[in-house]
């Protein structure tokens, strides 16, 4: 352990030399300056820190020809240097490869999720993808962003370049992100037009649907507590009634018997057109939610208003309990 004391010119002048090899003293006003004291008498200011779980030493100055106020006030901004990351000077790259890069480190998204990101990738960074990442500039993107409709999907898009620009500079690909500083997109957030009330009128509405197929998935998605995507692509072959269960996840009560009065005659439990699932009635659903007299009422807000009062569990039956509470409570 370094020997500690206060730094003053007296006693570092007259600071006895070892006989071998060196030793350290330790500032006390400033813990971080040290010294080394050679046995050829050289006296010399350092810094001690683990840096990206290395230690280092990083030498001030001799004394005297560094003074110790010099020596105190040079100790934080030097540290501060040595925590910053090396930069790294790479080859060019387009953004396409660049981001095919980003998405396999920094990306945690199911497929779904996935899938949709590269989706948009693809229809809205068109002119920007065979660019080099170096050439793009703060007007390029702000012409690609401009040119998006719905301040939701631009605002996210260029929350994503913002990351994808830094990680960028943080690899070593840009010097500076070329859009940092650039405003935020106002956003103005959507007011769900549905509560209790509506709920009840909305089921009324979707009971006199005549066709049973679309009367049996709207109301599946009051009763399956999942997104329409995955309510009109549900498979018979994932249901097991004897357990009440939905591939991992378990059924309401009301989910299990409206599915059990369905015919199942097919691979899907909602067919649509052809040989595949159902997909967007959206002309059917206009004409319910008219009739509900909520006409903005969207089939994303009826999954959000249920599956916002779930609790959640990990215990399959008392997530089940929980769905089950959740209906009683809202359709009572």
């Amino acid at each position: 352990m370094a020997h500690q004391f206060f730094f003053n010119p007296f006693i570092l002048d007259n600071l006895p030399a070892p006989s071998v090899g060196f030793d350290v003293v330790q500032d006390i006003s400033e813990p971080r300056l040290r010294m080394y004291v050679t046995s050829r008498g050289v006296k010399t200011f350092f810094v001690r820190k683990r840096v990206h779980g290395k230690d280092k030493r990083i030498i001030i100055g001799n004394y005297p020809d560094t003074d110790i106020e010099t020596a105190r006030g040079a100790v934080s901004e030097i540290l501060s240097a040595a925590m910053e990351k090396p930069k790294i000077h790479r080859k060019s790259i387009t953004l396409k490869k660049f981001l095919d890069l980003y998405l396999e480190k920094r990306v945690k998204r199911n497929s779904f999720s996935r899938d949709k990101l590269e989706r948009a990738i693809k229809r809205h960074f068109v002119t920007l993808l065979d660019k080099n990442i170096s050439d793009i500039s703060l007007e390029d993107v702000q012409v690609v962003i401009s040119n998006i409709k719905g301040p939701a999907i631009a605002g996210r898009l260029q929350e994503f370049l913002q990351s994808v620009f830094k990680y960028a500079v943080d690899t070593g690909y840009l010097k500076q992100n070329p859009i940092k500083g650039l405003p935020k997109i106002p956003q103005s957030r959507r007011i769900r037009p549905i509560n209790k009330s509506v709920l009840h009128r909305l089921i009324r509405a979707i009971n006199k649907e005549q066709d049973l197929n679309l009367r049996a998935a709207f109301l599946m998605l009051i009763y399956g507590f999942a997104p329409k995507s995955k309510v009109f692509s549900m498979q018979w072959r994932d249901l097991d009634f004897n357990l009440y269960m939905w591939g991992d996840r378990p059924l309401s009560d009301m989910a299990v018997v409206l599915l059990q009065d369905l015919p199942q005659d097919g691979r899907w439990v909602f067919p649509g057109r052809g040989r595949g699932h159902l997909t967007d009635p959206r002309t059917a659903w206009q004409k319910i939610v008219k009739i509900a007299g909520t006409p903005n009422l969207t089939m994303d807000d009826v999954n959000k208003f249920l599956t916002r009062q779930l609790v959640w569990s990990s215990d399959k039956e008392d997530l089940r309990a929980n769905m089950n509470a959740v209906l009683d409570e809202s359709l009572e």
